[in-house]
């Protein structure tokens, strides 16, 4: 069984998943879990993913060990979503002199 669109921002909107998704980021302390294995501390808005993706897995929307706290930019690069500049994936400078932060 498949999601459509209309399936899952009608989910994303329901309170079912509005309070699971607050008993994730307390479960996680508030931390994205990708940064947290690199050894960083998250900052920036964080969101909560689906390990197994909701389009493909329905059945399990709501199981708790199936969620993750992950902040938007791990997020977006775990569905290769990378539209937008983030200072993270800037390229190196050509020169060590260069600085522009």
């Amino acid at each position: 069984m498949y999601l459509d669109k209309a399936e899952r921002v009608e989910f994303y909107h329901s309170k079912e998943w509005t309070d699971l998704r607050q008993q994730a980021l307390a479960r996680d302390n508030y931390e994205c879990q990708w940064c947290k294995d690199e050894g960083r501390v998250s900052s920036g808005v964080l969101e909560v993913d689906h390990i197994k993706d909701l389009e493909h897995y329905p059945e399990y929307a709501l199981d708790l060990d199936n969620l993750r706290t992950l902040c938007k930019d791990h997020h977006n690069q775990r569905h290769n979503r990378m539209k937008y500049s983030s200072k993270k994936h800037r390229k190196p400078p050509k020169w060590d002199d260069e600085r522009w932060d």
